[in-house]
């Protein structure tokens, strides 16, 4: 829950804080028509609204009145959609990352863009090659039970 709270405040400050600032003459950023300018915004966007799903999924977690009907069915639902909002969160981020690096740079030191990119792909695999068999173990017990006395659905 401390990664998400943290990647939660860092898009929600990044989304107010515009790489390269905006135009004199107006309120609108200089990018805005660029396309990578655009894939930060949207990317860092998706970023808070995964990162705040997540949150809110760990929270109710915690919150749960610790019933088994809520260890059967409910906090597995619950932690299912927490971890997989916990990926998009961190995937989302690092795109964002990469579009602002792209903004920064902007095409002059193309190999530096590229291995600080491809540098930003190692967070997401291990998140995955961590997280996904959970993910996958959590998939199968809740939805797909091989305890015969337990309702499906």
């Amino acid at each position: 829950m401390l990664v998400v709270t943290l990647i939660a405040i860092v898009v929600f400050a990044a989304a107010f804080t515009v790489p390269r600032g905006n135009n004199c003459n107006d309120i609108f950023p200089i990018f805005l028509n660029k396309t990578s300018f655009m894939v930060f915004i949207v990317s860092y966007a998706f970023a808070l609204f995964s990162s705040t799903t997540s949150i809110l999924m760990f929270l109710s977690i915690l919150t749960a009145r610790y019933a088994e009907v809520d260890f059967l069915k409910s906090s597995s639902k619950r932690l299912i959609i927490g971890l997989t909002s916990l990926f998009l969160a961190i995937a989302t981020t690092m795109i964002a990352f990469s579009a602002a690096l792209s903004i920064f740079l902007d095409h002059r030191v193309k190999w530096v863009s590229l291995l600080i990119t491809l540098s930003a792909c190692i967070p997401i695999g291990l998140f995955l090659m961590l997280q996904v068999p959970l993910l996958f173990q959590m998939v199968k017990s809740t939805y797909w039970s091989d305890i015969p006395w337990q309702k499906k659905g």
